[in-house]
């Protein structure tokens, strides 16, 4: 799943492309993906439903776009945005299309043209001859339709933990959230906890800070928490330099992967040999999710 690095990644890249552009239309071949939100959440369901959204869309034109952990929000004119979160598989493309036989071709693109890329269930016709797609392999990223002032009030954003990389997130900020018993790895990858670490970087943290993934936030020393802060500040700040990770589906908004990849020091490298010590990485089950770590680096007691 795109983390913090790979969602913020997109957003800036969104920014320098279809910033103030307009919506013209939409087409998708899988309109459960759909929901409109409020009150109440509705999926869409039939063509009608389709014809709706296309209808609230159209003549929309993009003021602003952010992200708030790993949801990608468009501010939308009158009073509209578009939350967009692109779940296990999901990535935003932008370029232009044509739909042939049933497949989106892409045009003088050849990133686009990459496996990964051709998912297409969504897309958006824009101002400026520009279309926006969004590949999802596996069919689980979510769009949501909200009024604007009732999406910023909603549970979706307000129960979410604070951005690592605010500048408020502050070392006592850190300290405050955390529970008080957990695993440190579950603990980083719960984001009503801290918003955007996933499995990829909990892992790259906590090598970083030395910590052993399964060691009990009660017994994390004062050091070990300051440790585990900066890393969270540093790796984050890196893999956004480096566009994201792109070891499974992620690409950019250009079908490119990121380059975070050659920075990678534990995440699946079960195996192999720890950068820093020579030791071997391993690998535990945690929760039906995996933990990687050094066992020299990383002690347990």
């Amino acid at each position: 799943m795109p983390e913090l690095p790979e969602v913020e990644t997109i957003v800036r890249e969104l920014r320098k492309k279809v910033l103030k552009r307009t919506f013209f239309d939409m087409w998708t071949d899988n309109p459960k993906m759909i929901y409109f939100c409020n009150d109440f959440k509705k999926q869409v369901k039939d063509l009608r439903d389709i014809n709706e959204f296309k209808k609230e869309i159209k003549g929309k034109v993009i003021n602003n776009i952010w992200r708030r952990g790993k949801n990608i929000i468009f501010d939308l004119s009158k009073n509209k945005s578009l939350l967009i979160h692109q779940k296990l598989t999901g990535h935003l493309l932008v370029g232009q299309w044509t739909l042939n036989k049933g497949l989106w071709e892409p045009i003088d693109n050849n990133f686009l043209k990459e496996p990964v890329n051709r998912y297409i269930h969504l897309m958006f016709w824009l101002s400026g001859d520009l279309m926006l797609a969004l590949s999802d392999l596996r069919k689980f990223a979510k769009v949501e339709l909200w009024d604007s002032d009732k999406l910023k009030k909603s549970r979706e954003l307000n129960e979410l933990g604070p951005e690592p990389l605010d500048k408020n997130f502050t070392f006592q900020i850190f300290k405050n959230v955390l529970p008080k018993k957990g695993k440190i790895k579950q603990v980083l990858m719960n984001q009503t906890v801290v918003a955007g670490i996933g499995n990829i970087y909990s892992d790259e943290i906590l090598w970083e800070a030395r910590v052993y993934p399964l060691k009990d936030v009660s017994k994390l020393s004062e050091k070990e928490l300051n440790e585990i802060y900066q890393a969270i500040k540093k790796i984050l700040k890196t893999a956004i330099k480096l566009k994201g990770e792109s070891f499974s589906d992620f690409r950019r908004t250009s079908g490119e992967k990121g380059n975070f990849d050659k920075e990678r020091k534990v995440y699946q490298k079960e195996g192999e040999k720890c950068f820093r010590c020579g030791a071997t990485i391993q690998r535990v089950k945690l929760g039906g999710r995996s933990a990687h770590f050094c066992p020299v680096c990383q002690k347990s007691d």
